[in-house]
């Protein structure tokens, strides 16, 4: 049965995604450490995971598998998530598969060091626009459609 994981901290889509898997009728997990307005919907759980490091990204890496969804920004989790078979999604709507998750590891790995040595380098990433919500939903219709058909 197809599920949908939401790594809710920081995700500005948790909106956007309920209503597709409602469309669905999809199981959705909105997953974090606290802080979230519980969902009324019957579809949605709200998972709250104890504090500390990559919890919440634990809890979804240890459940989702082969025809599940998975959105999150994190690229560590998007790893082994695209490992284990779940299709991924950045709140961009780009996908991360076993064809580019490697460069983009190497890439986010690359922007830390980057970072850590000119301290001056902070930030400078652009902002969430109107067009990245769109191909969102664009994006997350095609998912679930597709990982509907792989279960």
């Amino acid at each position: 049965m197809t599920a949908l994981y939401i790594d809710a901290d920081a995700c500005p889509v948790k909106g956007e995604a309920e209503k597709v898997a409602t469309r669905h009728r999809v199981r959705m997990y909105v997953v974090s450490n606290g802080g979230l307005r519980p969902s009324q919907n019957p579809l949605v759980e709200t998972v709250i995971v104890p504090d500390g490091p990559d919890v919440a990204d634990m809890w979804i890496a240890e459940r989702c598998g082969a025809g599940d969804v998975v959105v999150t920004g994190d690229i560590p989790l998007a790893a082994k998530c695209v490992e284990a078979g779940a299709l991924v999604l950045k709140h961009t709507g780009e996908a991360l598969t076993q064809a580019n998750i490697g460069n983009v590891l190497a890439t986010r790995d690359l922007m830390a060091d980057l970072r850590a040595a000119d301290p001056f380098r902070q930030g400078g990433g652009r902002g969430f626009a109107k067009a990245d919500r769109s191909r969102f939903l664009d994006a997350l219709e095609r998912a679930l459609r597709t990982a509907k058909t792989a279960t």
